[in-house]
């Protein structure tokens, strides 16, 4: 703005009370200069600066704009900084959506990437279902979700972008006194007629049909259990040898001293994709999911670039 660059033309003569060094300073002509500043004083109606063949002095508003003008100089380049960063994705904000399987470790692995990669942007994040997760970035009320066994057919339409970030090898849960548990590694084949917890298929199409295809696959029926919704973390059904349950390698994390995770084998794996919408999406978006792509790269998340 045209002001405020007259404003710093201004500053410097008054602390340099010379025009010719003030020039020298700013890397500009004198005559310039003095033209500045004379318009910065018409523009106010004020005479800033009395004038003598030797020397330059603040008027009475001069001295006052000196004081408080460097304030105001630095405010406005603090504001500038702040708006090219804005547009760069260097500060922002946005909302994150996960499921409680990505709590254990994938999302905190990625909230900590983007806190030291772009500390300027905060992200506020929530656990949410996998239903509302898709409709939310669907409508634009969240920004970016976390999700298992994203549908394909969701990025079809071009509304949705899914970026790979994992995929995670899946294994069993189960109790230390559980009949399997002495074995090194758990093969589909294992769980026929065994009492499987597993959310309803309505939860997460993709993620049930996943876990059903793994063991249709080796041949075994197992009994699935739906668990109450508001199921705690603990698997107490799974920890009274009831049952056993399917996850990610990241639920070994915090398991309860009486549980353990063992890897199927052959081994499989579920694909953990970043939501976004396509299109309005800002730089804080883009950013996060650069970070994710290093994140997942960095961490071996991904053996097979889809």
């Amino acid at each position: 703005m045209s002001e405020l660059r007259r404003l710093r033309y201004f500053l410097a003569v008054a602390e340099e009370r010379n025009f010719t060094r003030a020039a020298e300073r700013l890397h500009i002509a004198q005559p310039a200069l003095s033209r500045q500043v004379r318009e910065l004083e018409r523009e106010l109606g004020v005479e800033l600066l009395e004038r003598t063949t030797h020397k330059v002095e603040p008027t009475e508003a001069g001295r006052m704009l000196l004081e408080r003008g460097p304030a105001l100089l630095a405010a406005a380049d603090s504001l500038w900084r702040g708006v090219r960063e804005y547009a760069d994705g260097r500060i922002g904000s946005l909302s994150l959506g996960y499921g409680m399987s990505a709590g254990y470790e994938t999302a905190p692995q990625l909230l900590l990437a983007m806190s030291e990669e772009f500390p300027g942007i905060e992200v506020s994040a929530r656990v949410m279902g996998f239903r509302d997760i898709m409709d939310a970035v669907a409508a634009g009320t969240l920004d970016v979700g976390l999700v298992r066994c994203a549908p394909m057919e969701a990025a079809i339409d071009g509304e949705l972008t899914l970026t790979l970030v994992r995929q995670e090898r899946q294994g069993v849960i189960l109790s230390r006194q559980h009949r399997l548990a002495q074995r090194e590694s758990i093969d589909p084949a294992d769980l026929d007629g065994v009492k499987l917890l597993l959310h309803s298929r309505r939860h997460n199409p993709g993620h049930y049909d996943k876990i059903m295809e793994i063991t249709t696959a080796a041949g075994a029926k197992p009994e699935v259990l739906v668990p109450d919704p508001d199921a705690d973390g603990a698997y107490t059904a799974v920890a009274s040898g009831v049952t056993v349950t399917v996850v990610g390698e990241s639920g070994r994390i915090g398991l309860p001293s009486g549980l353990l995770w063992l890897p199927l084998e052959p081994e499989a794996s579920v694909d953990v994709h970043l939501v976004t919408r396509t299109q309005n999406r800002s730089k804080a978006v883009e950013r996060f999911l650069q970070v994710g792509v290093q994140t997942s790269l960095e961490q071996g998340w991904v053996k097979d670039v889809v």
